[in-house]
């Protein structure tokens, strides 16, 4: 479940309980194991467009596109000037200042390239809709416009058929936004139908150095923590995997103890 700045107490109360206790899982982690297939390697694209590209997964995602130095470059739409001006210095990134709130202004941001990531998120806009649906549906139908098949959307666990992996009364607290970024996957695996997308829903997230043990797992009972930059590394290994594509993923990191872990065996999702 994504954290998000100057939470509710009732949301910063969960979030607290959901560290209170530790429970060790990595024991319990299985590899699925496949046959090697061919993947669509990261090189491919030449141009990724992100939203949410300013803060949180999305900064993460940026910077490690671009750490590769392998000649990909980024387009992020971000709202902020003095953000721009920053992602901007960095060789290869491209900074749009606009709202995705706006679908026009999305769909120039992302004219010219050739796979777009969106890990909108937060609050509401000043006409009360959010950004986890308005937002996520204007990177989704700009695509669609522009012939842009592969598609990355992150969300959360408790969306669609991993809500019962979701605590009720954790549920009931952060039910709008769940509701919205579950709107804008329907909207994705529904009418979008000539995309190569994969819906990618991490656990709580938190703000600390790549573990490098996280997983991606078919498996919607899930729950448990993980680290934004390893989620990151998760969306580009996806977006490399062509064995992702219209897959609905969770990820979380087994290794992380928590109280709310899930303490069954979890197959990761096998990338190649």
């Amino acid at each position: 479940l994504h954290l998000i700045a100057h939470l509710h107490p009732a949301k910063m109360l969960f979030y607290s309980l959901l560290l209170a206790l530790s429970v060790p899982v990595s024991a319990f982690v299985t590899q699925l194991q496949g046959p090697s297939r061919p993947t669509t390697e990261l090189e491919a694209y030449k141009k990724i467009f992100v939203a949410g590209g300013s803060k949180g997964v999305g900064r993460k995602v940026v910077n490690q596109i671009l750490e590769k130095s392998d000649g990909t470059a980024v387009v992020a739409l971000v709202r902020d000037p003095a953000v721009a001006e920053e992602l901007n210095a960095l060789d290869g990134c491209t900074a749009i200042v606009g709202d995705a709130m706006d679908q026009k202004t999305v769909e120039n941001a992302m004219d010219g390239c050739d796979a777009a990531i969106t890990t909108l998120g937060g609050g509401n806009s000043d006409g009360g809709e959010r950004v986890d649906y308005t937002g996520n549906s204007n990177v989704i139908e700009s695509a669609g416009i522009l012939g842009v098949v592969r598609i990355i959307l992150v969300t959360t666990i408790g969306c669609g058929n991993s809500k019962d992996a979701t605590p009720e009364s954790t549920y009931e607290v952060l039910k709008d936004v769940i509701l919205a970024k579950n709107k804008a996957e329907n909207l994705l695996i529904k009418y979008y139908t000539n995309s190569n997308w994969t819906i990618i829903r991490p656990g709580g997230l938190k703000s600390e150095p790549m573990t490098g043990k996280a997983i991606l797992t078919e498996d919607n009972t899930v729950l448990g923590l993980i680290h934004r930059e390893d989620v990151a590394r998760l969306v580009l290994e996806a977006l490399d995997s062509s064995k992702t594509e219209r897959q609905i993923l969770s990820a979380i990191d087994p290794t992380i103890e928590s109280s709310f872990a899930t303490e069954k065996p979890i197959e990761a999702f096998a990338l190649v």
